[in-house]
């Protein structure tokens, strides 16, 4: 039987020590890194964001903000807390973004969601130490198809300076054929208003797309096809192929110093 490219679990044997081991961290890092937790961004319960703080005064920092992934419909902001131990010791403010989960709500109110995140981010983090104007995002799989969504045509001016897209998703079609269809029933009209490919982006923006050498096929012609829609609109791309890590071990390595992930990020962020 053909295994589904989608589907994570049958391609990463340790899938599940993975999540254990990200929520435990994540546990960590907001027992030692200084934080505000919970802070609303819009009046619904879901819609949060969770800062952490490097050690030292707080004055005009940079600022990143990070969208998780799990195909639109699992996880949270407090399972990836621990990307916040590279962003601070790089110096700048983690931004560590929620959102409402699907099939509870389609995809346009997530887009919405995260929209309105970085523009709570514009109008506010000044007010932490933060300066709005050095911000850069990243995300992981439904992460990173959602942090195009801050630098397409529908959101200029950006205010993105640069963006690291780990693992994702720019293609929605493919979706409705995979495991997907009988969780979130991605529609056609999703397919062409929310698939990155279809769009243009603010080409003042410099992305680095990343995979894992391990991830499969999709996710590698995905990522190729992206970067050639962003050099085609004049944007300033690279491309990272992570040796040795699959779609949760690249996550995980976010946090991890010296990893390629995180050696991404870090570079994203000028360390």
């Amino acid at each position: 039987m053909v295994k589904d490219p989608f589907r994570i679990r049958d391609h990463v044997p340790e899938f599940d020590d993975i999540v254990a081991e990200i929520v435990r961290r994540s546990a960590e890092t907001r027992a030692k890194v200084p934080m505000a937790a919970d802070v609303p961004y819009g009046p619904d319960g879901t819609e949060t964001v969770d800062l952490f703080f490097p050690q030292g005064k707080r004055d005009h920092l940079p600022v990143h903000m990070f969208i998780h992934g799990g195909y639109w419909r699992m996880f949270s902001k407090r399972d990836y807390s621990y990307v916040a131990d590279t962003v601070t010791d790089a110096g700048a403010i983690a931004v560590i973004v929620d959102y409402a989960l699907m099939p509870s709500v389609r995809m346009a109110t997530i887009v919405d969601q995260i929209r309105r995140a970085r523009q709570w981010i514009h109008d506010h983090l000044a007010s932490y130490g933060g300066d709005p104007g050095q911000l850069t995002v990243s995300g992981h799989s439904a992460g990173a198809h959602l942090a195009t969504m801050l630098f397409d045509d529908n959101s200029r001016p950006s205010a993105i300076k640069g963006a690291l897209l780990l693992g994702g998703i720019y293609d929605l079609r493919p979706l409705q054929e995979s495991f997907l269809a009988a969780e979130i029933a991605i529609t056609d009209d999703e397919v062409e208003r929310f698939s990155p490919i279809n769009h243009r982006f603010d080409p003042g923006v410099a992305v680095e797309i990343s995979v894992g050498a391990e991830e499969t096929p999709p996710f590698h012609s995905q990522a190729a096809t992206l970067a050639e829609r962003f050099e085609g609109q004049g944007l300033a791309v690279s491309r990272t192929s992570l040796a040795g890590a699959n779609h949760m071990s690249s996550v995980r390595d976010l946090g991890i110093a010296g990893t390629g992930a995180a050696s991404s990020l870090a570079r994203l962020l000028g360390v």
